[in-house]
């Protein structure tokens, strides 16, 4: 017996999917999802999305960039390999930024990659809505809204009820 993953509910419009992806924010879930062929401006609002913590991760990597690069060149400038040229100073933060700035970039580029993979808990191999026939319509035509039955409000009648309450014509159980 396949165990199931949720419901899903398919629309027409990008307007008909917001309309519902608010009202299932205004019922409480918390474990659901739209799926659009195209961006949908307003949706993130709708479905009451908060800002991504990507950035942090980003920033945070951008930062060790910077100070791994400061202190790499500090480090053998002034203990393993000084050399002293004309007087000057064994650092300087001037010709020190080249690198750190590079550093910078590349840990920021690493800490945005990491973080979006921790985030969305990839790589995961397979998703059950794959092998939902009509899903495959989000990339051309059509507007899914999915509720998992591992959200705590979630009880199959009540929010088969509350997706026809949005204008949703087919709604649809989602196995595992």
């Amino acid at each position: 017996m396949s165990q199931s993953y949720g419901i899903i509910a398919e629309f027409d419009t990008p307007a008909d999917a917001m309309h519902a992806a608010e009202k299932v924010r205004d019922a409480g879930f918390r474990k659901w999802d739209v799926f659009t062929p195209f961006p949908v401006h307003g949706m993130d609002k709708a479905m009451g999305l908060k800002n991504s913590k990507v950035g942090w991760f980003s920033f945070l990597g951008g930062v060790t960039g910077y100070t791994t690069g400061m202190l790499m060149i500090w480090f053998m400038n002034k203990f393993d390999y000084p050399i002293l040229v004309g007087g000057k100073p064994m650092f300087s933060p001037f010709s020190a930024f080249p690198p750190s700035y590079e550093l910078t970039i590349l840990l920021g580029a690493f800490g945005a990659l990491g973080g979006m993979l921790l985030l969305n808990r990839l790589p995961r191999l397979h998703h059950p809505l794959l092998k939902h026939k009509r899903f495959e319509l989000a990339t051309h035509d059509k507007f899914f809204l999915v509720i998992e039955t591992a959200d705590t409000k979630y009880n199959e009648a009540e929010t088969r009820k509350l997706l026809e309450s949005t204008g949703s014509k087919r709604i649809e159980m989602v196995e595992e």
